[in-house]
């Protein structure tokens, strides 16, 4: 088979287009035949030796897969060749086909393509998790979002429409901004044009946002986390500008607020069948089109560097996927 490996830590450019011998299920794995691969911000991390998480060269990046089911290992009961799924595999979706545990793939309806079923996973999950189990949130509050038109920032604004809550969407670009209004926001703010504390403040009518969701970091942070309400939540989602920014505690004594963590991926591993729930919940709400796994745009495999540059660059509103 194909597959996209990296070998040593490096750029996009410096990944290579190699053959591997065809994965074969072992005990309580499946085979899936990959037809659409999703990558995200964290590839780059990753294939830089700059993530938390150092796979053993050489490895692929993606991390979630939507494809056929190939062949099922011994034991594997309720997988079947031919069947439609997708699944997290925390890298190696840039390839071909994969075995994967049987319990961390999930069916998806006929009436679901591959490449939005292969978005769901990463971006809807982290998504959903920080605001069902981290953000404590009531209907009818503030939620604002930075980096809105990304891929979590965009799951977290149709998530928190679907939850009741009014949506600001905060992004670099007017263009981002009328397309995070289109997927669940009320209200937009232009942070390249207008200062974001000001802003938050200008639109709660100086009350402030209860949640803010911020998957940005860098400078946006402390400006976010300034203009929060009283007893407000401040959700540490990641950190696409680079930068890991350095908070001044005292912030959160004045404002009464909470500043709370999101590893999905540490959650996922904690709480397993609560996690597939959740998947198997937005597999569901795609499928019934209350979310749209909105792709911005393919890639064949071999142009995998192309993709990782325009997740690089920020170009991306949604998805970006590969088809093995």
């Amino acid at each position: 088979m194909k597959a996209i490996l990296c070998s040593q830590f490096c750029q996009p450019d410096d990944l290579v287009l190699a053959d591997l011998p065809d994965p074969v299920a072992g005990p309580g794995e499946a085979v899936i035949a990959i037809k659409a691969a999703a990558l995200n911000f964290f590839d780059i991390l990753m294939i830089q030796g700059k993530y938390q998480m150092k796979p053993p060269f050489p490895f692929s990046p993606g991390a979630e897969v939507a494809g056929v089911i190939e062949s099922v290992g011994e034991g594997v009961t309720d997988l079947k060749a031919g069947d439609r799924v997708v699944a997290s595999c925390g890298h190696n979706g840039a390839r071909q086909k994969i075995a994967l545990p049987a319990a961390a793939i999930v069916k998806i309806p006929d009436n679901l393509d591959f490449d939005r079923a292969a978005g769901i996973i990463i971006i809807y999950g982290t998504a959903l998790h920080a605001l069902e189990d981290r953000a404590s949130p009531k209907p009818g509050e503030t939620l604002a979002v930075l980096g809105a038109a990304g891929g979590t920032g965009l799951a977290a604004c149709e998530l928190g429409k679907l939850m009741g809550l009014k949506v600001i969407a905060c992004a670099s670009s007017d263009e981002k901004l009328e397309f995070a209004r289109q997927h669940g926001a009320t209200l937009t703010l232009n942070y390249a044009k207008e200062d974001l504390k000001e802003g938050l403040r200008r639109l709660t009518d100086g009350k402030g946002a209860d949640i803010i969701f911020d998957p940005v970091g860098g400078t946006y942070a402390e400006a976010a986390l300034r203009s929060i309400a009283w007893e407000g939540r401040f959700l540490v989602i990641g950190f696409a500008a680079g930068d890991i920014p350095k908070m001044p505690l005292n912030l959160a004594l004045l404002k009464g607020c909470d500043i709370r963590g999101v590893f999905w991926g540490a959650w996922t591993r904690l709480n397993p069948e609560k996690n597939r729930a959740n998947l198997e919940k937005l597999v569901q709400w795609t499928a019934e089109g209350k979310l749209s796994s909105h792709v911005d745009r393919t890639f064949p495999l071999a142009q995998t560097a192309d993709a990782l540059k325009v997740l690089a660059g920020r170009q991306a509103m949604g998805k970006v996927i590969l088809h093995p």
